[in-house]
Order: structure tokens, then sequence, then C-alpha cells
């Protein structure tokens, strides 16, 4: 009865029963899934994330497995480079100065393997809630016939959250503004194309994408009208991608693809008595390169420090308040303004504006401060508490 159920066990929710269980709070985590996701996700991981798992002791294997990228990069189709920023430029401000390119689903085998040493963190699989109810003191969750208690909850069960049917929540959520087509492609993409990033924006009014190089594959995504629906067949796919890369020294293998739609839901509190929601189940972004994602795992890391300082004494019960407060405003006035989804000048084919947006990062990449602000705006780093 004095510990926490998460519900979720994706990276969010990992995150916060590794946080609660090195905080020696017991912990109970129910995953409606008989084991971890196995679909491709996001697969970008940010300095201040890295910093944040670091903490906890995962980091270092997430850095080895996944592949570093240490410089971001923007060209046109052809192959032109229009701007290129250096990672390094985080020195001083991280201890890790770049991006790693992993899916997510590399993330939650570590959580798992640290938190099995944890005698007080149970870790339950196939346990879909049917039911939440609060009342006195603490929480209840009934799976099945069985009613679990403890004495809060965090919700990091996803952008389907069960948890936030339970208790009807709204989730004001946008129709699909668009789709977005990632392609996966095991060519190696930095061979065949002279000096590119293993994180590329190609920025083209023509045809615009952006390349994440991982440590064995390359996804190639796209943003697409919420009307397409052309088969994902192997001949439209390959030509969409020459179209993209015509520059390309060879033809492209694709492997595999899939599409999504792009939509927004924000939960007008994250906080509902003794529940916390974080992750998909608190927003929904369309923001491409992870940042969702990485808010998440920001979210759950936050709530479960507040939630073992509350439990312990360290802090009133309306610092759970605080706490929904501000995560909602991080995402609200941080992560959403600036998703690299903006395509300046490529949306409405204007060459000029495009013209623009990149003299723009130009400047800012011949800058050296200018380039730092940048960069840690980007990788999150103004999320972190104490910092601005």
């Amino acid at each position: 009865m004095n510990g926490v159920i998460v519900v979720g066990a994706g990276p969010a929710g990992l995150t916060a029963a590794l946080s609660l269980a090195r905080a020696a709070i017991p912990v109970t985590v129910l995953e409606s899934g008989n084991e971890p996701p196995r679909q491709p996700r996001a697969c970008t991981f940010h300095p201040a994330t890295l910093d944040l798992l670091d903490g906890l002791g995962v980091a270092a294997p997430l850095v080895a497995g996944g592949r570093v990228v240490d410089r971001v990069q923007w060209r046109d189709r052809l192959g032109t480079v229009l701007a290129e920023m250096g990672m390094n430029r985080l020195d001083g401000l991280t201890r890790h100065p770049f991006r790693v390119h992993a899916d997510q689903n590399a993330l939650t085998p570590l959580l798992l393997r640290a938190l099995a040493v944890y005698g007080d963190a149970d870790v339950r699989f196939g346990a879909r809630v049917d039911g939440v109810a609060e009342g006195g003191t603490g929480i209840r969750v009934r799976v099945g016939h069985t009613w679990t208690r403890a004495r809060y909850l965090i919700a990091a069960d996803g952008a389907q959250s069960t948890v936030r049917a339970a208790l009807g929540l709204p989730f004001p959520r946008s129709g699909h503004i668009a789709q977005a087509l990632r392609v996966f492609t095991d060519s190696p993409l930095d061979r065949m194309l002279p000096s590119l990033a293993p994180l590329t924006y190609v920025r083209d009014v023509q045809q615009s994408c952006t390349l994440f190089g991982l440590s064995d594959h390359w996804r190639i995504i796209f943003k697409i009208p919420v009307d397409g629906h052309e088969p994902l067949s192997q001949g439209n796919l390959s030509m969409l991608v020459r179209r993209a890369l015509p520059g390309a020294g060879g033809p492209i293998r694709v492997a595999g693809a899939d599409r999504f739609g792009l939509s927004r839901g924000v939960l007008p509190s994250y906080r509902c008595g003794r529940v916390l929601f974080v992750g998909d189940a608190a927003h929904l972004t369309s923001t491409v390169g992870g940042l969702n994602m990485n808010a998440g795992i920001h979210d759950a890391a936050e709530a479960a420090q507040v939630i073992a300082a509350v439990l312990r004494g360290r802090a009133r019960p309306a610092a759970l308040e605080a706490w929904a407060w501000r995560r909602r405003s991080v995402l609200m006035q941080r992560v959403l303004p600036r998703g690299e989804t903006r395509l300046v000048g490529v949306r409405e084919h204007d060459s000029a504006r495009l013209a623009a947006a990149m003299d723009g990062l130009r400047a800012i990449a011949g800058d050296p401060d200018a380039t730092r602000a940048y960069l840690a705006q980007a990788s999150l780093l103004d999320n972190v508490p104490g910092r601005t």
C-alpha cells in the first residue's frame, strides 16, 4: 500500500519504475502485452535524455548499441550541403554532446534488466487494466478479477490509455493533419551520398525527407497528404526514394515501409487525483526526431522523483500538481513550437521562403554561440530543471 503502480512497460513506464526502485519505493508494473513492444518506433535519443538515462545506469549500453550522431546536416535533393552543425558545440552543457539513433525498443530490455535487481519491483506482463478507483489514502487498479492497491499510479500506457479511459478523462485531439511515410533501407546511404551525416534533412520544394542512420539500417521519413493512399508497393516506394535522392550512387534497396497519421493530443492536466500521466498517455504530438518520446521519458523520471519525495515526507502533495503544470508547460512552450516537422517554404512549394530559411540556418551554423544555443534547444537541454 506504500508503493506505486506503473501501467505500461514502454520506455516511459520503465523509466518511472526504475527511478522509483532506485529511491527504495516499492513498484508494480502492469503491462497489457505479453512482452515488450517490438514494432519500430521513435529512434532518436537526445543529449538531455542520455544524461538522464546515464543516471539510471543504462545510457552506456544504449550508446554502444546505437549510432552516435555527431553532426546534423541540411542538403537539397541533388546533394548540395546547405548547412551543417557539429554536436560537439554542446561540450560543457552535457555529458553526451551527441544524439544516439537506436529504436526505442532497444531501451526497454536495458531498463528491465536494471529493474530486475530490485526485490521490491514487480513487472507483470499480460496484465491489462480493467478499472481504476481512488479512495481514502490510496488507489486501486483492477486486472481481471484482482484488485491491486498502491498510494499512487503512474499511467504510461500509451496513446490509447486504458487508465485515461477508465477515469473518463477527455483527450482533446486534432484530426490527422498529415501522414508520415517511413521507408527502411539497408543500403549504405552514407557511402552512396558523399559527406552524408547520420541525421540529414533533405529540404527541397520538389521532394523533402529526413534521413536517420541507425547501426544496421537507414530510415527515410516523408510527410505525405492525409488522403494519400497509394499502395506501398516496391515500385512506388523505389520511385519516391529515387525522386528524393537522385544523387545516390546506385539503387537504394527498400527493405520495408509503413505509414501512420500525424495528429496532436494533450491532456488538459497530467494529474487526476492520485494518478499522474506521462508519455503518450499525456501527450501525442506529430514532431519528428523523437521529441515526444524523449519528453515522455523526462515526464516519467520527474514524476517518480516527485512521488518519492512525497512518500518520504520531503515534499507536500501539492508538489504533484506543480509537476503536472510544469511538464505540460514544457510540452506546450518548448517541445511543440520547435517540432522538426515545420518545413518552411517546402509545404507551400515556395522556393523563396525555403531559401530564406536555409540562409537563416547557415547564419546560425556559421556562429559558434548561435549553433550552441540552437542545438541546446533542439536537444531538450533547456527541458531539464535548473537549466535555461
